[in-house]
């Protein structure tokens, strides 16, 4: 090794798992700083996803959206997805008013949503290793909630639920039908303040829409998936010329009035 590798060697020597394994890269392996530092960003994103998990989350392989179900799992394309396992708050309330089952329905819910949005699907066993619970669990769980008209994307199940008809669609197009948080919360498992977010999420897709803006770049704006701004979209305008128009202008009044003007000169320039 050069003068110079190992001057970089040592450098890298400090008391962090990365820069040990750059160092065990240099130093057992024999390879060139810049290739170490090369393949600990590869493995990085391979690994850990982009950026740091929230308290509560976890990062988990699941198989892709698109792939068939029949096939077996080792052969197929899987994606990483962060999961949110304990919502804090919220999960505490839910457990409060409903208790453990009510908990677990909703956290099952929670975790196919965020699949969907990050283009993946679950299984029941995936469901059931992130919850500590067994599959037969996981299993009366879905059972009762289907019979409770709530649609799960499970692996196998997801072809069934297009688009307006994901759990978050679900919740909007109940909210449009003047049905009020408790209502929807007690319906869909589900704290009011989750249920208050999406809403206010369908009405900024809404009023950003209005503004010029695309799909995409609503998505960007909002940190939600492209195909939720779809979905919302799509609600939006089975109800725009319904007798529940009033609703949602109030609502776009109240949630993006005092934001319409700088948005409207962006879209200007």
């Amino acid at each position: 090794m050069s003068k110079k590798a190992n001057s970089t060697v040592q450098r890298l020597a400090a008391k962090t798992p990365q820069q040990h394994f750059l160092q065990q890269l240099c130093e057992e392996f024999e390879y060139a700083p810049r290739v170490a530092q090369a393949i600990l960003e590869e493995a990085r994103d391979h690994l850990l996803g982009d950026g740091p998990l929230a308290t509560g989350q976890m990062r988990v392989l699941l198989a892709k959206r698109e792939a068939s179900p029949g096939r077996p799992l080792s052969e197929t394309e899987q994606v990483l997805v962060t999961w949110t396992i304990d919502a804090g708050a919220e999960d505490l309330r839910l457990l409060k008013t409903g208790g453990r089952m009510t908990l677990r329905q909703a956290r099952i819910v929670r975790l196919l949503d965020e699949a969907l949005d990050q283009g993946a699907v679950a299984t029941q066993e995936d469901l059931a290793r992130a919850l500590q619970t067994s599959v037969s669990t996981i299993k009366r769980d879905c059972a009762q909630l289907r019979q409770q008209g709530i649609r799960l994307p499970t692996r196998g199940h997801v072809k069934g639920i297009g688009r307006g008809q994901s759990h978050k669609a679900q919740i909007i197009e109940r909210w449009m039908q003047n049905w009020t948080y408790d209502q929807i919360a007690r319906e869909v498992r589900h704290d009011v303040s989750s249920i208050q977010r999406y809403v206010n999420h369908f009405i900024r897709v809404v009023w950003f829409h209005r503004q010029g803006y695309r799909a995409e770049q609503i998505a960007h704006l909002l940190q939600i998936g492209v195909a939720l701004v779809q979905e919302y979209l799509a609600l939006a305008e089975c109800y725009d010329k319904s007798r529940y128009q009033e609703r949602m202008e109030s609502c776009l009044k109240r949630i993006c009035g005092a934001e319409e003007q700088p948005a409207q000169k962006k879209v200007e320039r």
